[in-house]
């Protein structure tokens, strides 16, 4: 690492793909850009820095996705040297700081690759087929009115703490990134079981299921149980969910076949 007054800084060589909106795109490369960077910083924070020195010199900025940077809205993802959200494990692109790489190293910086994500300029998707799939039945159907008391209907904490971890789901879509199907199981199954395991989400359960299962085909590849979205998620959700998922899915042929012949 290269002195700055009491601070140490590193430089980096960064390869970025660039994409202008309907084009084709390229990898562009940047060295002075990304001199003198602090180990301290976010990855996000080192495009910011990268940006502010492009638009002095009157080039056209990183396209990237942020908002929160606090590992909550889930748009920062991009593929890092060839993994989704980069080295460090269960972590997001706006919470991988700079420290975590070396002096010198060429960091390789890609959008989503995924037929469901078209790239919309840089490092920008469109992940709207993630949208279509809560649309199709993530959420509980509720009647207007006063807000019932938060005692009224018992969870088993079992199920509580389980809903809890598929809830955790930011949606950033670094699964699907990183299955060589580009499919979408684990983020499925994480917005169905953390509704399915509740008692408030019963009555829709196998109605939601069928639903959002569907609807997920129609846009993503299928599971073939590699596993690298586990290892991929941010939020470290577990492939056991796309076992539940599976499981009321089948349920949900039958229960709904049944439902329908009754009408």
């Amino acid at each position: 690492m290269s002195g700055s007054g009491n601070h140490e800084t590193m430089d980096i060589t960064l390869h970025v793909w660039r994409q202008a909106p309907g084009g084709e795109g390229k990898m562009v490369t940047y060295v002075d850009e990304a001199k003198g960077i602090s180990p301290d910083m976010s990855f996000l924070e080192m495009l910011d820095i990268v940006n502010e020195r492009l638009i002095a010199k009157g080039e056209e900025p990183i396209a990237f996705e942020h908002d929160c940077r606090e590992g909550i809205c889930g748009s920062c993802g991009m593929m890092i040297n060839g993994r989704a959200h980069g080295p460090e494990r269960a972590t997001a692109t706006c919470q991988l700081h700079m420290r975590k790489f070396r002096d010198g190293d060429e960091i390789y910086v890609e959008p989503w690759r995924a037929r469901a994500f078209p790239v919309l300029r840089d490092l920008v998707v469109d992940r709207q087929a993630l949208d279509r799939i809560v649309e199709a039945g993530g959420y509980i159907t509720a009647p207007t009115g006063s807000a019932p008391d938060g005692n009224l209907i018992p969870v088993p904490k079992e199920a509580a703490d389980s809903a809890m971890d598929a809830a955790a789901c930011i949606g950033c879509g670094a699964c699907v990134a990183a299955c060589p199907n580009s499919a979408a199981q684990l983020f499925t199954s994480a917005k169905l079981q953390h509704l399915n395991l509740l008692p408030q989400g019963q009555a829709e359960r196998y109605q939601r299921t069928q639903a959002m299962v569907d609807t997920m085909e129609d846009f993503f590849g299928s599971c073939t149980n590699h596993g690298e979205c586990q290892e991929a998620c941010p939020k470290d959700i577990s492939i056991d969910f796309i076992a539940y998922m599976n499981r009321d899915y089948t349920k949900a042929q039958i229960k709904n076949r049944r439902l329908a012949g009754q009408q």
